[in-house]
């Protein structure tokens, strides 16, 4: 090996060769690329919530403020908005209730059929929801049950089950059992240790799988389709509107489901840091 060919120059000269020009620009591009891909059809909903569209919302007619003003001059638009918020409340709590219980019992707790039970919830997030739909809605219709609310959120209930106990099992996991024993340990009743010890660290896992069981059930449409009936959810009513055109008040309400949405993640980044910076101090 000659002077000019000493390890340290070869890794000098390995490592330029590495940092070509292609690779400076190429991922930067390509992420903002797909971001701006992304973006396109919540700017064109956002955009078109202030058309001053007719009978359809497809051509830009002029900018209006009427339709922020006067969302429910499509009543139908409420309606089905209204159901989707009652459908993912009530979905929601009782999953997230049954889902903390079963990861609980799941992780706490040896009994037979144990393994296959954890099986089993995966099924349903691996099932794709078109045979789940149809399973569904030919269970109801075997035993008798009229499609309505009530089996959208039987339905709902069920697929969201599964996100809540995978969700909370992973928190109950990175629990430290010695803080619960501690808290027996000072003759705390098991009551009383679950909810000042276990239930407060067990709660941004119970919150994090709540909100995802909402967005689940808030924007789920093909499980919806086969077992609402006459019911219209909000994604329901999109489907069926856009075949003559989706109301300019339709973007309204999806797009302040947007803007709460980024202006409640802002606050919870701003309160995470502060409270981060509370415990650095």
């Amino acid at each position: 090996m000659t002077a000019a060919q000493t390890p340290g120059a070869t890794r000098t000269a390995v490592a330029s060769r590495r940092r070509t020009p292609l690779g400076t620009w190429l991922l930067p591009t390509y992420v903002t690329v797909a971001f701006l891909i992304l973006l396109i059809p919540i700017v064109y909903t956002f955009a078109f919530s202030f058309n001053d569209a007719n009978r359809s919302n497809i051509s830009w007619n002029g900018f209006t403020l009427e339709n922020w003003l006067t969302v429910c001059s499509q009543p139908d638009v409420c309606v089905a908005f209204g159901n989707s918020l009652l459908v993912g409340a009530i979905a929601t709590l009782i999953a997230t209730t049954l889902g903390t219980m079963i990861a609980l019992a799941l992780v706490r707790y040896r009994f037979r059929a144990r393994s296959s039970i954890s099986l089993l919830l995966f099924l349903p997030m691996a099932t794709p929801e078109v045979v789940i739909g149809a399973g569904l809605a030919s269970q109801f219709l075997t035993i008798g049950v009229a499609k309505g609310l009530g089996t959208i959120i039987i339905a709902h209930t069920m697929f969201c089950l599964s996100f809540v106990v995978v969700t909370v099992r992973a928190r109950v996991l990175s629990l430290d059992p010695a803080l619960e024993e501690a808290g027996r340990d000072l003759y705390g009743s098991p009551r009383a240790v679950f909810w000042r010890i276990t239930f407060p660290l067990l709660l941004p896992g119970i919150v994090a799988a709540a909100l995802l069981s909402f967005s689940l059930s808030f924007d789920d449409f093909i499980i919806t389709y086969f077992t609402s009936g006459t019911v219209q959810t909000f994604p329901v009513y999109i489907y069926v509107a856009a075949q003559r055109g989706i109301p300019p008040q339709a973007n309204v309400i999806a797009s302040a489901v947007f803007l709460i949405a980024i202006a409640a993640t802002l606050v919870f980044q701003i309160v995470s840091a502060r409270r981060a910076g509370r415990l650095r101090r």
